[in-house]
């Protein structure tokens, strides 16, 4: 009997997430999100993949992903881990930030230095602000705690310029997410996609995987999995997300959402909208 739990509210006034979870064995496939990702471990061992590495994260360790940043989950020791993580909107985080890092060009974006550290300090502020954030406190309360864990944050945080992709060693790959991008929806081959910045099929998986840590068509679904979540917090219903996001059907997306998010889509825009599917 699995012992597994998730826990996850949405604040629209904030454009944040919080979810606090327990997995044991493996928790997660691997995937991404459009959002920065600022998270605690509170009990066991959380082991995970990113930037090329292998992570470990122990209680009081605090793991920090940019949007895009491929990840998965697993608990390699015996009653798994727990968790809390803030999943922040990029532009709701680049606003809040540039008020503490003034003059910043509007040409960089946001990054963190390290996926994993051991603030204490900062470890405190996101305890508090998740408290804060996810059990609803005073509107002032939330405002404080949220603005306590930037200014901790900051600490860790850096201003990088946005680069060039037709710049980029592996620029094919990167025009192909841009291609991707623009016709997510749409039943692309990779044939197509190879077409459309002039190289093969075979030479652009290559490039692809190196630039990304995924081939194409894993990229394209987690793109469809990071769409149907903002549809579905909006409240649309998974069987209309799947149709226009180019699923099969909603048993697809549902299959595949749950790989990357352990909910259902039903679950996740019950949770988002208080709407019945």
């Amino acid at each position: 009997m699995s012992n597994d739990w998730i826990d996850v509210r949405h604040s629209a006034k904030y454009q944040i997430e919080t979810i606090q979870a327990h997995f044991e064995g493996h928790a997660y496939d691997a995937h991404w999100h459009d959002s920065y990702l600022v998270g605690l471990t509170r009990q066991g061992t959380q082991q995970f993949h990113c930037r090329r590495h292998k992570i470990t994260s122990q209680p009081g360790d605090i793991f920090l992903l940019e949007p895009g940043e491929i990840h998965d989950g697993d608990a390699p020791t015996a009653g798994g881990f727990t968790y809390q993580t803030f999943y922040l909107s990029p532009a709701w985080l680049d606003s809040q930030m540039r008020q503490l890092f003034h003059d910043t060009p509007s040409s960089y974006q946001l990054s963190f230095a390290k996926t994993l550290n051991n603030d204490r300090p900062l470890a405190r502020q996101i305890a508090n602000a998740f408290q804060s954030v996810h059990f609803g406190e005073l509107t002032m309360v939330q405002q404080s705690a949220l603005d306590n864990l930037l200014a901790s944050l900051a600490v860790h945080s850096h201003w990088r310029a946005r680069v060039d992709n037709a710049r980029l060693p592996l620029a094919s790959a990167h025009r192909a997410r841009e291609v991707i991008h623009s016709q997510f929806n749409e039943d692309l081959s990779l044939q197509d996609l190879a077409n459309a910045v002039q190289t093969d099929r075979f030479s652009l998986t290559r490039a692809f995987k190196k630039a990304f840590g995924i081939a194409p068509h894993a990229y394209l679904i987690q793109l469809r999995l990071a769409q149907a979540r903002i549809r579905l917090a909006h409240g649309e219903r998974p069987a209309q997300v799947a149709a226009e996001l180019g699923f099969a059907d909603q048993s697809h997306l549902g299959r595949w959402f749950r790989r990357a998010y352990r909910l259902s889509p039903a679950q996740y825009r019950q949770i988002c909208t208080n709407l019945p599917d």
